[in-house]
């Protein structure tokens, strides 16, 4: 071999990865789901290019900068690939003034972050948003949040809880601690961390510093002690039903003039979920999120699972009204949120919500006759023409074991066996092989009335009809009630 012939190591790169086809089909599964459930709500499909101007994606937050992957492209012009799909919706909104308003619109596509690869974060996923630009009336907000409790809803998730607040709550509980709004971001970025590093040490970031548990000095942002008193009397607010939060929110910033505007949205949005019979369980008023201060103007709503809580947030957005004005001079009023769709699959195959199935394929045609390949193309193409997933074997082994061992593999529920006998009766053998491997086990412990039921079973799981009734027995064994 020579040395422009050598072998190239097959290898990904840091931050990406490769999704198998059983990881695919249960993924694509995923996203049908939810796609159903935001056309149930009148959202409509948008697609937008990965690569946008780079001067399009720049102004959203340091963090949001960093992240970005650039690069010149061949007419040397300044690009790079998107990080989310929120910034692109509000360039199409202003590019395409003939788009009627309220535009609601569903994406689903990768975003690529240029972020440290760490298990479980890479560099190129997939998210899954909904939103509804023009729309300035809380209902909307509403309605962002009843399409996360359905979604999780939808995909079997039982145990998930929905957080929402509004942005303005932060400001005011700024004017409450008397602290500077200039110093919004700071504070706000260190509340964010609260469930991951505790109160005290919340404290002390907001004051003198601290050292983490690498040894690295974090420093503080030097708040008074009476600032962060009043900060942690808000965070002290119990939780439980969203009226009852309401409530002691409006009690403690009484003497707030700031804090009217967030009572009234939020009291709107409790309100409207009480009347949906939406459960405080599930959809729950949380007032210590601070989450995407860069972009968020009033609600926001996040989602987390509660038996995997280490995934973090796997729904998350909120109300954007500002977004729009930087392409079009004016504000434009817009909501919505998105799924890390990675994220919350690797979520739901922890919790067992996630069935992989490595086929497509519902029947396989197994070739016994090879030199008989037409009547075999031909079976497959009439099985195809009603509307059942058929793979023809086309491999190198022409042993029947062998065949049917690649269909176990595969998951594939039935086989078609068609050899000379077969051909010479037209006739065809019909196996279920889900029921041939269920009955492998009962086999050997069989007896008395279990060995009679075993016998009834075996012989429904290979039967031989004629070659005109093979369609017929074919749809009777993919309706079968199979175990979860």
């Amino acid at each position: 071999m020579t040395t422009e012939q050598r072998i190239v190591e097959p290898r990904l790169l840091r931050g990406f990865r490769d999704y198998l086809p059983a990881q695919m089909n249960a993924r694509q599964k995923m996203i049908a789901t939810i796609r159903q459930v935001y056309e149930r709500y009148g959202f409509l499909p948008l697609d937008t290019p990965a690569q946008e101007y780079r001067v399009t994606l720049m102004g959203y937050g340091e963090e949001n900068t960093k992240q970005i992957f650039g690069f010149i492209n061949p007419e040397e012009e300044d690009v790079a690939l998107r990080f989310d799909l929120t910034v692109p919706l509000a360039r199409v909104v202003a590019q395409y003034p003939d788009l009627p308003l309220p535009f609601r619109r569903y994406q689903v596509a990768p975003v690529w972050r240029a972020d440290k690869p760490d298990p479980g974060r890479f560099r190129e996923f997939l998210q899954f948003d909904l939103d509804s630009v023009g729309v300035s009336s809380n209902a909307a907000d509403v309605e962002i949040l009843c399409g996360m409790y359905d979604t999780l809803r939808a995909l079997g998730i039982e145990h998930f809880k929905v957080r929402f607040s509004d942005r303005k709550v932060l400001n005011s509980l700024l004017d409450f601690a008397g602290i500077p709004r200039e110093m919004a971001h700071g504070v706000f970025r260190v509340l964010d961390k609260l469930e991951k590093v505790g109160l005290e040490n919340i404290s002390a970031e907001l004051t003198t510093g601290r050292t983490d548990v690498s040894g690295d000095k974090i420093p503080g942002l030097g708040l008074s002690a009476a600032a962060v008193d009043r900060i942690k009397e808000f965070l002290a607010m119990p939780r439980g039903k969203r009226k009852d939060v309401l409530a002691d929110m409006s009690k403690l910033f009484a003497r707030v003039p700031s804090a009217v505007e967030a009572v009234t949205e939020l009291q709107f949005m409790c309100d409207a979920l009480d009347s949906l019979a939406i459960p405080d369980e599930q959809v729950a008023l949380d007032l210590s999120i601070a989450r995407g201060l860069d972009y968020y103007t009033g609600p926001v709503f996040e989602a987390i699972l509660t038996d995997a809580p280490e995934f973090g947030s796997v729904f998350g957005g909120g109300r954007y009204d500002g977004l729009v004005e930087r392409f079009l001079g004016r504000k434009i009023p817009a909501v919505g949120a998105s799924i890390g769709v990675d994220r919350l699959f690797a979520a739901m195959q922890k919790l067992g919500l996630v069935h992989l199935v490595p086929s497509t394929a519902q029947v396989l045609v197994t070739v016994m006759e090879p030199a008989r390949m037409h009547d075999y193309l031909k079976l497959a193409r009439m099985l195809r023409a009603e509307g059942i997933n058929t793979e023809l074997y086309l491999g190198e082994e022409s042993g029947l074991g062998k065949q049917l061992q690649y269909a176990n593999r595969l998951q594939i529920p039935v086989a078609i066996i068609l050899g000379s006998d077969e051909f010479a009766a037209n006739e065809v053998t019909v196996k279920d092989l889900l029921l041939g491997a269920s009955l492998q086990d009962r086999k050997k412990n069989a007896k008395g009335k279990e060995r009679d039921e075993y016998l009834v079973l075996s012989r429904k799981a290979q039967v031989k009809v004629a070659a005109s009734e093979c369609l017929a027995c074919v749809r009777e064994i993919l309706s079968r009630p199979r175990p979860a």
